[in-house]
């Protein structure tokens, strides 16, 4: 009998989001506050420290590690900041938003409408990810786009607006 092996594992999408951070156990438990993620798997090192752990959130699989100078694994706080977001599209913003910020993240964009056809807010994590919260709530057609976006920034350069 031969056996077919699939070379994207069952559940995974083709990019699958890898996080590093300080007290990747303490991560785990947040993101299953504040995003409703359930945890998969966990393989800890001896010293306690998660070597990898992988979570679900919504129909997207995740990895997560404590970092490890050792093998370049870096977190945003041994880095001082991280120029990655991860966008997370749910049912309800304001209620995903206020979860996260109830689970200890900070705030960093309370939610809005967005010219895109968005409602967005964004929060930091407290182990330094930036997240972007968003529900789709309106279809815009793409030749309207340039003109949204033109008001957009011209309404922040008049000191308003969001995102």
């Amino acid at each position: 009998m031969t056996t077919t092996i699939k070379p994207i594992p069952e559940g995974y999408h083709t990019l699958t989001t890898y996080l590093v951070v300080q007290g990747a156990a303490d991560a785990l438990e947040f993101y299953k506050k504040a995003f409703a993620a359930s945890e998969l798997s966990r393989l800890n090192a001896p010293d306690g420290n998660i070597v990898h752990a992988e979570f679900k959130i919504g129909d997207s699989i995740f990895m997560l590690a404590d970092e490890n100078p050792h093998c370049s694994d870096h977190s945003p706080k041994t880095l001082g900041g991280t120029p990655v977001k991860l966008f997370l599209y749910v049912a309800d913003v304001d209620t995903a938003f206020t979860a996260a910020i109830k689970a200890g993240a900070t705030s960093t964009m309370p939610p809005a409408n967005q010219f895109w056809g968005d409602r967005m807010g964004a929060v930091c994590d407290p182990f330094g990810h930036q997240w972007l919260i968003a529900t789709h709530i309106e279809d815009v057609d793409p030749s309207e786009m340039p003109s949204r976006m033109a008001a957009f920034f011209a309404a922040q350069a008049a000191g308003g607006g969001t995102a």
